[in-house]
């Protein structure tokens, strides 16, 4: 199975709501679509989200980093020689994560195909069926807790509340859901790197003192200053996840190795795929500490790739892979079965793409 040609499209398709953090608001999903073809007739898909505030790529970036950097390095290569892709698609260009994660998943996409396998086997097999939350949008306290009943009216029972404007009305914010949901339903907070180090230890030893029952606090500090991070992890009693704190392995190792946080949250976009996560994976194992699996704004395609890799491996023991919960409509045909917070995986070579609507390739 060789690799003859790479394609790229573009996919658009609308949220059910305007999705608001502490860095941005966004209305639509508008990514690159890569299409990897072989010699044999298979077909790899990966998907890449222009996130600029988070990993500065841009779909011109994205498209740029792929026809003339990516595609030159890789055509004409086996894909059983994984290894040997994988090591050319990362050492071709510097950062330009999204880019690489979107040709990664396309190429594991094709190498579970090649032994007739799902890709969660082949990463470890784990397990079948995973749970994920439900992002609930910075807004006014009471549209929060609209939105947190109907997420618990679909049988959510993880809640992920964007928080990090204004550190007060944040605790307002989420004293009206957990007053409203009640104290069944876990809740975890993302700040979006949104809070000042002193900021974010006042913030939550409050929601302590408060008994608001935080599960984790998601990248409470700026994303570069890890110092700042560690400083919160040492100083709350609520565990801390690292999110855009980490993006390589090597990130993963100075985590791990300094507590700088508790968690660590994994995202394909980050990483540059399910190569790179791996090595994560591995690291935070061998340091005992427990991982998430995340997503941006992606559709159905780029996260069942991140869903493939949660249900391989058991260090992973929290998602947060709404994507395509957030959609209006689903334009993939195939793939696991996204079930409001029930995730199921399907037993389809590879990720188990029949077919994507809407989108032109070229």
């Amino acid at each position: 199975m060789k690799i003859t040609d790479i394609q790229l499209g573009i996919i658009s398709v609308p949220l059910i709501k305007p999705f608001k953090t502490a860095l941005r608001t966004v209305d639509k999903i508008n990514d690159v679509v890569v299409k990897v073809i072989t010699d044999t007739g298979h077909i790899g898909y990966g998907e890449a989200p222009s996130t600029a505030v988070i990993t500065g790529d841009t779909i011109g970036s994205i498209k740029c980093a792929i026809e003339e950097f990516i595609k030159p390095k890789i055509i004409g290569l086996c894909i059983e020689d994984i290894e040997e892709i994988m090591i050319r698609i990362n050492n071709t260009l510097l950062k330009n994560t999204s880019a690489k994660a979107a040709v990664d998943m396309a190429i594991y996409d094709l190498f579970g195909q090649l032994y007739n396998a799902p890709l969660y086997k082949l990463l470890g097999g784990y397990r079948k069926e995973i749970i994920t939350d439900i992002t609930i949008s910075v807004n006014s306290p009471e549209e929060m807790v609209q939105d947190s009943l109907d997420a618990v009216q679909k049988g959510y029972k993880n809640l992920k509340i964007k928080v990090g404007k204004e550190s007060k009305a944040d605790i307002e914010r989420i004293q009206a859901i957990r007053k409203a949901v009640g104290a069944e339903i876990t809740l975890r907070v993302d700040a979006n790197q949104g809070w000042s180090p002193k900021e974010a230890v006042v913030t939550l030893r409050k929601m302590e003192d408060l008994g608001l029952d935080i599960e984790l606090v998601e990248q409470p500090v700026k994303a570069t200053d890890l110092i700042g991070l560690k400083y919160v992890t040492d100083n709350v009693s609520i565990p801390v996840l690292a999110d855009e704190s980490v993006f390589s392995p090597e990130d993963a190792i100075w985590i791990a190795q300094n507590r700088g946080a508790d968690l660590i949250n994994i995202k394909l976009m980050k990483t540059g795929g399910i190569y790179n996560a791996l090595k994560i994976c591995s690291i935070a194992e061998t340091y005992g500490v427990e991982c998430m699996i995340g997503c941006m704004l992606e559709s159905k395609l780029s996260v069942s790739a991140a869903a493939h890799l949660a249900a391989g491996k058991r260090i992973i023991t929290k998602v947060d892979l709404d994507g395509p919960g957030l959609c209006s409509i689903d334009p993939i045909e195939g793939g696991p079965i996204f079930e409001d917070s029930k995730i199921t995986l399907s037993d389809e070579p590879g990720l188990g793409f029949k077919k994507i609507h809407g989108v032109d390739f070229n």
